[in-house]
């Protein structure tokens, strides 16, 4: 599969926005204790409560979005580490946002499922330091064997937005920007 001119641009226009994140998320520390690695899924899990309503409710199309939703994944994990239904309920989450369209919650979704491909090498990682597999690594098992076919299925989706590029890179951005933000106030 060839990298439609859409996302060349987007991972060309997104990419400081992506190496600041990485970098700022510190996630080999972090993951360097279960404490720290519970801290980071918290921190995870507010981010994807204020964030996915909106990327589905503005995409307006639960067969595309719903297998892409990650907040239940966060959940199990959270309680495999011990926290408590109350208490995952009772965590931080991030402001609310608005996104004004599909093509802007394309940009957003980017972000997040493109997640689910480094999140991978993440899970790997943390599995080799804390010995975790199915319970307590969902969040970065992505989509298990599909994460591939969704991030293809994701792409054919993007290339419907290439006359909106400006909307979705922004978005993108956008996004990149708060994930960062958020994830470094914990």
């Amino acid at each position: 599969m060839s990298d439609s001119n859409l996302h060349l641009r987007l991972r060309a226009a997104t990419a400081p926005a992506h190496e600041a994140l990485e970098r700022d998320l510190d996630w080999q520390a972090r993951v360097s204790s279960l404490a720290g690695y519970r801290g980071l899924l918290a921190r995870l899990r507010g981010f994807h409560a204020a964030w996915e309503p909106v990327i589905g409710t503005a995409l307006s199309d639960g067969a595309f979005f719903d297998p892409r939703r990650r907040l239940d994944a966060l959940d199990r994990d959270l309680a495999y580490l011990g926290l408590s239904t109350e208490d995952i309920a009772g965590l931080d989450r991030a402001r609310s946002i608005s996104l004004d369209g599909p093509a802007t919650a394309m940009g957003a979704l980017y972000v997040l499922e493109g997640s689910t491909l480094g999140g991978r090498v993440i899970g790997r990682h943390i599995t080799a330091m804390h010995g975790l597999t199915g319970d307590g690594l969902a969040y970065y098992s992505g989509h298990g064997a599909r994460t591939g076919a969704m991030w293809a299925s994701f792409r054919a989706r993007l290339d419907g937005y290439e006359g909106e590029s400006e909307a979705v890179v922004a978005a993108a951005n956008g996004t990149f920007d708060a994930m960062r933000v958020w994830l470094r106030s914990s």
